[in-house]
């Protein structure tokens, strides 16, 4: 009985700690594994026996034979366990220690199976890592029970044919680092010890970028030749990491036994894909030239993806993932070896690396099957420049798109990892340049390099290598510092006068004067499209490309993309007479916009029906999104929902309001902080500290306009506006608040994304807390400092609000009725994300170019992991998605072509308009239904468009001009 209450009492005390545990900072996570990095136990307590019954016994008391065979291993320390509990992070991982399905973790994206792999990486880079002392802790981790642990989890796993069809990729990764047949990953344990070396001794750095970006058999003698040529240098314990690093390279690079493929699937003896692997096996005498190797290697790797469901059996499946590693070895292997010599063997290598890319997971097969057609025709005499141009496109997007499925897998828990762990940051690195998108970037590279020396359209972008990578977005040109951010961007303070590299823009970008990025995002985001109306030089570029840059972080330099798309980065030493005149002092005011106000009506205090409200009322009583989603109302009845305004006058009435604490109005708060600005700049006081002293004063009014009391005779109108117009009381319908004034859609000025919209508000109180928040985020710093720098009376910014109920969107984004890729004007650009508000907000998007010709060009597939639903009960919930399947659907890029027409048809006209320019729509896809949500003007800058500057620099290309494809190389 004692025994019994004793029990109860520590159960309870465990529930106790479980439900006080506290979410731990990252520095109080980094203190907890340097800990462990110094502990000789690492995270582990102590080792124990696991018996099959459940019982626990010591180490030196095994399992008694009449209860059967138990595993021995180590326990984790408390506050490991607690670690886990209260932040999901999960350190020294034991597979024989962990539940399947909680490595497996579903519910969190796969956090415990990618952390186990980071794990590993750690480790690999680190001595050992937070076992750099517990890995000499006896016992704590039996091999050959990770090994029948992995062996059953793949049972249990490959048992599902949904798992292999969506996270195709994640878990053929997983079989790299989760033991199941023996092997190690002798290409990572190669990358890691010559960065180790590296980090320790400097001279070594160019060794280990060979290794790591084109690794070849002859790496071994330069090694050998370097400890050689340091050796009075050397200390011992470099020395030894040397040798070791040989020895690795050495069984790297030892070649694959083809003939025992055939052994590695016994199961599959006698199925066609099994047939595959034997004939294969059986010709690898007459594989007697790398070209052939990589050839038909690569197609039995994709013939295996491809036909990998049709074998049901899981013991099978993973006989043949694992013949997959295998094959995809060979083809990292011998690409380097295979050295095409003309542009035909060139162009066959790209086509048959995509096809090893494809089957190694890190393109989806529907993806290939967009490319294919364009990498395929190399069967031919000759082809046009043109035609090599769309090649290298197609190619190069193959390899952007293969580097964006590591990221989007892994970059959320690298980003975890990397706040308490920096080494973190170079595992995607490592998996990118450990798979065959290596090669095929390398491939594409000299394509690149050929096309570039016959159009004369090449870059000049410093001194970095393998400059056809980079490709210029929005056209303009810049002059500044510049600003390398190699990781994350979500805390970079920018500034309007330097010109910055990202891996990925943050969404709230403030001004800057020039950005290139890795990850572009997509076309049609916020942050793109202003890039693009403002004339802000943008470029898309490599990983490798930015690494290359980052010596030249703090530089000044200057800045330019063409029309064409070639880019230039030049050191300011090096900049000519002419690029130096055009950054000249002179009136940037005669360069701004005025915000029209002279037919503005303040006098409209009701709260409308957007039905009663068009085109005409833009500017007036409304912005342009009411006005214009009104206007769409009346043309596409049955696509828009039904929607209240409140007007510009609403707005204006609560700002003449006594502000407390100030003398004077709301609106009086603002005139005069605006006199003062100009008071103090007139006095000769710098801009910096005039723009500070606005920011201060503008943090003080948001405050108060968040606090302020609403109009009795306003919360009335809205309860009736809801309950007439929408359909259901204030508190139970979700809405969208969205920010609507009167500096958006200029015909100079887009405005796009720069205010606030709330999403998916039911509750009655924060609705009308939501209406004060969109009232103020015009004064917010990112908001200020954009139409401060572009508009002549940014004081004269009035917001009107629509409100509309919340659509839950399967599928939504934007089209641009313009080819922004292709310059023409029939074409359209579309851009769709899943859940709601896609593709606005820079989300790697699923992008289209549809062509008035007929047909399609995929721009680039979705790479969210996480997508936005809207549930009944308001807010925004964050659903994982996969990727194996498209977003947009042949229907529904039919329904937009058909859309697009209508729409260039009908809005000049029945808008009474002279604007002939694009439009730019946001819509949505519920159950294949249409939805339109916006309609405004595309506006670009016609100054950048028309530099004489910019025209100069864009070579004349003559996409005629015919090309032999056995032009030597």
């Amino acid at each position: 009985m004692k025994r019994f209450i004793l029990g109860i009492f520590y159960l309870l005390l465990t529930l106790s700690c479980v439900l006080q545990a506290q979410k731990l900072e990252p520095k109080e996570v980094t203190v907890l594994v340097n800990k462990y990095k110094n502990d000789i136990r690492g995270p582990y307590k102590d080792i124990r026996w696991f018996c099959t019954d459940g019982s626990i016994r010591p180490p030196k008391d095994p399992c008694p034979d009449n209860i059967g065979t138990g595993v021995q291993h180590a326990r984790y320390k408390d506050e490991v366990v607690a670690l886990g509990k209260s932040n999901h992070i999960f350190l020294g991982q034991i597979l024989a220690y962990t539940d399947m399905e909680s490595l497996w973790d579903v519910e969190n994206d796969h956090s415990r199976l990618k952390q186990y792999q980071l794990d590993k990486y750690l480790r690999s880079v680190d001595n050992g890592w937070i076992n750099q002392k517990g890995q000499f802790y006896r016992g704590a981790i039996q091999s050959e029970d990770e090994q029948a642990w992995g062996i059953e989890f793949y049972k249990w796993l490959l048992a599902k044919d949904e798992i292999l069809r969506n996270e195709y990729f994640l878990v053929r990764q997983s079989l790299k680092d989760i033991p199941h047949n023996g092997d190690d990953n002798v290409a990572q344990k190669m990358r890691s010890e010559s960065k180790v070396i590296s980090d320790l001794y400097l001279p070594f750095m160019d060794l280990r970028t060979k290794i790591h970006s084109q690794p070849e058999e002859s790496d071994i003698q330069k090694v050998i030749k370097f400890k050689k040529t340091h050796s009075s240098k050397l200390p011992a314990d470099i020395a030894l990491k040397i040798d070791a690093l040989v020895t690795t390279m050495k069984e790297f690079h030892k070649p694959v036994d083809i003939f025992a493929l055939a052994q590695m699937a016994p199961l599959t003896k006698g199925t066609p894909l099994g047939n595959s692997i034997s004939g294969f096996a059986a010709s690898s005498s007459e594989l007697n030239s790398p070209k052939l190797l990589v050839e038909q290697a690569s197609q039995l790797l994709y013939d295996i993806r491809e036909g990998l469901l049709e074998e049901e059996r899981p013991m099978a499946r993973l006989q043949l993932l694992d013949v997959s590693l295998k094959l995809e070895e060979i083809v990292f292997k011998s690409s380097p070896e295979y050295q095409p010599q003309n542009l035909k063997d060139l162009l066959h290598k790209i086509c048959y690396l995509g096809m090893a890319v494809t089957g190694s997971g890190y393109l989806e097969q529907w993806e290939w099957n967009q490319l294919a057609p364009g990498l395929t025709n190399y069967d031919v005499p000759e082809q046009s420049l043109g035609e090599l141009t769309e090649v290298l496109n197609r190619a190069r997007a193959a390899v952007e798109w293969s580097a964006a499925m590591t990221k989007a897998n892994y970059d959320a828990i690298v980003k975890q990892y990397v706040a308490f762990e920096p080494l973190a940051a170079g595992f995607i690195d490592d998996k990118i340049r450990g798979s065959v998108s290596l090669h095929l970037g390398q491939s594409v590279g000299e394509l690149g390099n050929m096309i570039s020396m016959e159009s004369q359209l090449a870059n000049k972008v410093m001194d970095v290598q393998n400059q056809s990578t980079i490709r210029g977005l929005n056209p303009g040109y810049a002059f500044g510092e510049l600003v390398v951010v190699g990781g994350s961007s979500d805390d970079i303070e920018v500034s309007s006068d330097k010109i910055y590299v990202f891996q990925r823009p943050p969404s709230d970008l403030k001004p800057v004067a020039g950005i290139a990025t890795v990850a572009e995002g997509n076309m049609v985001s916020h942050v793109q499209l202003l890039a693009r109306n403002l004339g802000i030089p943008n470029a898309a570029l490599s990983d490798e490309n930015l690494q290359a840059l980052k010596k030249y972080d703090g530089t000044r330099v200057f800045y330019a993309v063409s029309n064409k798309g070639n880019v230039i980065i030049k050191p300011e030493n090096q900049m000519s007479q002419e690029e130096l005149a055009l950054f000249a002092i002179k009136e940037r005011r005669e360069e701004r916009i005025e915000v029209p106000v002279g037919q503005i009506r303040l006098d409209e205090n009701n709260v409308l029906n957007m039905r009663s409200v068009d085109a005409d009322d833009s500017g007036k009583l409304c912005g342009p999104k009411a006005a214009n989603l009104g206007q769409l109302k009346k043309m596409f009845p049955d696509k828009v929902v039904e929607g209240l305004v409140i007007p510009f006058g609403i707005f204006r009435t609560h700002m003449d309001q006594p502000m407390p604490d100030q003398e004077g109005s709301y609106w009086q708060f603002l005139t005069n902080m605006f006199q003062e600005a100009n008071r103090m700049l007139d006095s000769g006081i710098t801009e910096n500290e005039v723009e500070n002293y606005q920011l201060r004063q503008l943090e003080i009014l948001r405050a108060a306009i968040k606090k302020m009391e609403l109009l009795d005779s306003f919360v009335d109108q809205l309860e009736n506006g809801f309950k007439e117009v929408l359909g259901g009381d204030l508190g139970n319908v979700p809405v969208f608040l969205r920010s609507d004034t009167n500096m958006e859609d200029l015909k100079e000025f887009t405005g796009a994304g720069l205010n606030l919209t709330i999403f998916n508000s039911v509750d009655k109180a924060k609705i009308l807390e939501g209406i004060k928040d969109v009232w103020a985020s015009p004064y917010t710093e990112r908001s200020f400092k954009w139409r401060q720098k572009y508009l002549l009376n940014p004081e004269n910014v009035y917001p009107s609000i629509l409100v509309i109920p919340s659509v839950d969107v399967d599928y939504s984004g934007v089209l641009i009725t313009k080819g922004i890729s292709s310059g023409t004007d029939k074409d359209l650009t579309v851009a769709f994300s899943r859940g709601a508000g896609g593709a606005v907000d820079g989300q790697a998007a699923e992008q289209y170019l549809i062509k008035d010709s007929g047909g399609y060009t995929l721009l680039a597939p979705a790479r969210e992991r996480f997508y936005n639903v809207l549930p009944v009960t308001g807010g925004i919930e964050k659903k994982s998605a996969t990727f194996q399947e498209r977003v947009l659907k042949e229907r529904n890029i039919k329904e937009i072509r058909d859309l697009a027409r209508t729409i260039r048809e009908r809005v000049p006209k029945e808008t009474n308009s002279d604007y002939e320019g694009a439009f730019d729509v946001e819509l949505g896809f519920k159950d294949d239904k249409l939805w339109l949500f916006q309609i405004r003007p595309f506006v670009e800058n016609k100054k950048a468009l028309g530099s004489t500057y910019l025209e100069s620099i864009t070579p004349k290309i003559d996409l005629e001009k015919r090309i032999s494809l056995s032009k030597k190389l």
